[in-house]
């Protein structure tokens, strides 16, 4: 009996990782700003697997880097981020939304303006509408003028074109990531946190 048990648990230990259940993962579709920097800041957040810079929130299919920047599409620059919510919540994930930017300017967020730079969160089910309104309530008791994120169920997600992907740590001479970009993650306290 003895090595039965000891054989199941040394079979256990032995079987190939795929073999084992994978983490249940979750997305999360965020706007605020340039994508290179809320990329950057939500590469350094414990549980968070990945982050996909990208365009959301227009009805342009397979809009460009160019179309959006120049206004075309009606899509913002966003991120999507694959995080496990055993280790980060998505009620985290937004607090983090909410001390990255100032979500009361209707017209983009600093230094870039335009409808494409929005305040944006794009939930994904009903749970993450409603956290989002609650988180909103809570951010709103803080701030003296009312926030202008706009709020809006995910339609479609169109990732950016590779080389704005992982910007900030590929680029880091860049004069927008050390103007703009490294000063939101310092911001943040997040400047000396390695990004994963």
């Amino acid at each position: 009996m003895l090595s039965r048990l000891l054989l199941a648990a040394l079979a256990f230990v032995l079987l190939p990782t795929a073999a084992l259940p994978a983490a249940e993962l979750s997305k999360a579709t965020f706007g605020a700003g340039c994508f290179w920097c809320v990329e950057a800041i939500y590469r350094r957040i414990d549980g968070v697997t990945d982050v996909v810079p990208g365009y959301a929130g227009g009805k342009e299919p397979n809009p460009t880097y160019h179309q959006v920047g120049m206004g075309l599409t009606g899509h913002a620059e966003v991120v999507q981020i694959t995080f496990d919510p055993a280790k980060v919540s998505y009620d985290k994930l937004l607090e983090i939304f909410w001390r990255s930017h100032d979500a009361t300017n209707p017209n983009g967020v600093a230094p870039d303006f335009g409808r494409q730079y929005r305040s944006l969160l794009l939930y994904h089910d009903e749970a993450q509408r409603k956290a989002i309104e609650g988180s909103k309530a809570e951010a709103q008791k803080k701030l003296s003028k009312p926030i202008a994120t706009e709020v809006a169920p995910l339609d479609k997600f169109y990732p950016a074109e590779s080389y704005h992907w992982d910007y900030v740590r590929k680029n880091p001479n860049d004069s927008y990531v050390r103007n703009v970009s490294v000063p939101r993650l310092k911001t943040l306290g997040l400047a000396d946190v390695p990004a994963h």
